[in-house]
């Protein structure tokens, strides 16, 4: 599980002071301290502002500050993932998935394609395409194993046993490939 707060260097993950956290069971991301997030809005960096706005309900906000950014940034990466993210918690999933994909094609590093699928597999998990989310997740997982990041190798972990446990629930193996939707 991922928690964190947002300091002078962007999003961080900690205990102390967590502001948010991502649930176990639906995989999103959730506010624990409105207020403290609301609050310090205007001290975060461009990035992580778009990410609290969708976090807050600001969708429409998170979406248009998210274009001007990625509008005007030269390394697209992360914009397009924090704008794939404000997408997604709409529910608009075309948008989302289109914005994953640009990033994904910009990744160039083991690293990077992990973040990618990872995000990846969150969004197919909201989708409830579980076998699919679990696909993604397990590649994320192992990507990052083998760029020896082991905190996030164990968050893409834990994500990866949640979208299974689903699949069990409801009856399906993980690997079957007759279920193509979850």
């Amino acid at each position: 599980m991922a928690t964190g707060v947002f300091g002078k260097r962007g999003r961080s993950v900690g205990p102390e002071g967590e502001i948010w956290r991502t649930d176990l069971s639906t995989l999103r991301d959730v506010v624990l301290d409105r207020e403290a997030m609301t609050a310090r809005l205007g001290e975060y960096p461009s990035l992580e502002r778009v990410w609290a706005l969708s976090l807050l309900d600001r969708g429409q906000q998170a979406v248009s500050e998210g274009r001007a950014l990625l509008t005007n940034s030269t390394d697209r990466f992360r914009p397009l993932l924090v704008l794939a993210h404000a997408y997604q918690r709409q529910y608009q999933w075309h948008e989302a998935a289109r914005m994953q994909e640009d990033a994904l094609r910009l990744a160039r590093s083991p690293a990077r394609e992990a973040l990618v699928r990872y995000e990846i597999g969150r969004r197919l998990f909201d989708e409830a395409l579980y076998r699919d989310a679990a696909a993604e997740l397990e590649w994320a997982h192992d990507l990052y194993r083998t760029t020896v990041r082991e905190r996030l190798a164990r968050v893409c972990d834990q994500a990866l046993k949640r979208a299974r446990e689903v699949l069990l629930t409801n009856g399906i193996a993980p690997n079957d490939p007759s279920n193509q939707t979850g």
